[in-house]
């Protein structure tokens, strides 16, 4: 670790974390939002992303992934900044792009809260959000805007289905989506991995899977022929609760309709990594009184891994490795496994900015 890396821990673990982690009597969700309101303040500051900028700095390490550009491996994941709220701190930062969403036709509530759960002992979080959202339209514009004023990171869209939308109908929500996403981000995420959308999963089954992955590419194609422009590339995130043969005929799949990238992967439903304590507080999946949601954190890690390399070795599309990243060595671990780029989330509440600095500096 560097002085710089072990200069911004500790910074983050004495002072950020802990009033963080305080924030709304600790509940999870409101320090999230907190952080996010903080951070978009803080960009409104004349020269404070530019000290920001000058703290984190790290080499740059460009690398191409479907045709996109990225100044380093290592990108925000979905989830953090939905709704793009923050997006000139995530630069400033050190990330290497965002991915935003996950985004729906219409605005949406999600779930009722609370929704989200620190699970500290198991470095990890419960996460059971359901798509709670903006909507589409309103985080386009508030990307375009963005990018008016000088965002220059690669910056994806994760979309995804409202939750009152028959499964049957899906597709169409997907590329209102695209449609509405008018080339502007420089990828789109199609997630069908979620655990806490009733019916989601379904999605990931070959004969529906085909047919959205298929309209949603297609959408795709025919919008940027009549723009004029290059269709936006498509990724496809998958869950880590599949077993290996269905995630390489998901990956066959993805291939055939013309998709550019897969994203593994995504929250877990296992919970048999967490530590024993937790594990009894938080009880089984889907048994009676048991806390709902998927998890992310230390709990994944290594079943990301498992994935990643299984892809790698039967697929020959570019693949971002996401969960259970706590160390820049999780990130490195990925990076050989196969994953062209790397993203975090649970891994940056725990470890803050320098766990950024240091997978960008090692990846």
């Amino acid at each position: 670790m560097t002085m710089q890396e072990k200069l911004l821990l500790e910074g983050y673990e004495r002072v950020v974390r802990p009033l963080l982690f305080r924030a709304g009597d600790g509940d999870a969700e409101t320090a999230h939002h907190t952080a996010l309101r903080l951070g978009a303040a803080a960009a409104r500051v004349p020269g404070a992303l530019a000290a920001l900028r000058g703290l984190t700095r790290v080499p740059g390490s460009p690398r191409t992934v479907a045709g996109i550009t990225f100044p380093n491996a290592v990108g925000l994941a979905a989830g953090v900044d939905k709704d793009a709220h923050a997006l000139p701190l995530w630069e400033a930062l050190g990330f290497g792009h965002v991915e935003l969403g996950t985004v729906t036709p219409r605005p949406q509530p999600g779930n009722p809260t609370p929704r989200v759960h620190r699970l500290v002992e198991s470095r990890a979080v419960l996460n059971a959000m359901g798509f709670p959202n903006d909507g589409v339209d309103l985080v386009v514009a508030r990307l375009r805007v963005a990018r008016a004023e000088g965002l220059t990171i690669p910056v994806g869209l994760s979309i995804g289905k409202n939750k009152d939308t028959p499964l049957e109908a899906a597709a169409d929500d997907y590329v209102a989506c695209v449609r509405a996403a008018a080339g502007l981000p420089d990828y789109l995420a199609v997630n069908v991995s979620s655990p806490n959308t009733p019916g989601l999963r379904g999605l990931q089954d070959a004969a529906p899977l085909r047919a959205l992955l298929t309209a949603t590419t297609r959408a795709e194609t025919e919008r940027a022929a009549a723009a004029g422009q290059e269709p936006t590339p498509v990724f496809v995130k998958l869950s880590p609760d599949m077993d290996n043969a269905a995630l390489m005929e998901v990956a066959v799949i993805a291939q055939e309709a013309g998709c550019a990238a897969l994203v593994a992967t995504n929250t877990t439903l296992d919970r048999t990594t967490l530590d024993p304590g937790t594990a009894r507080r938080i009880g089984t999946a889907g048994e009676e009184g048991s806390l709902p949601g998927g998890l992310s954190g230390a709990p994944l890690t290594s079943r990301a891994h498992e994935v990643i390399s299984l892809l790698a070795a039967s697929c020959d599309l570019p693949l971002v490795g996401v969960g259970g990243i706590m160390t820049p060595a999780d990130a490195h671990a990925l990076r050989e496994a196969g994953a062209e780029l790397v993203q975090v989330y649970t891994g940056f509440i725990y470890g803050g900015p320098a766990l950024v600095a240091g997978i960008a500096r090692r990846c």
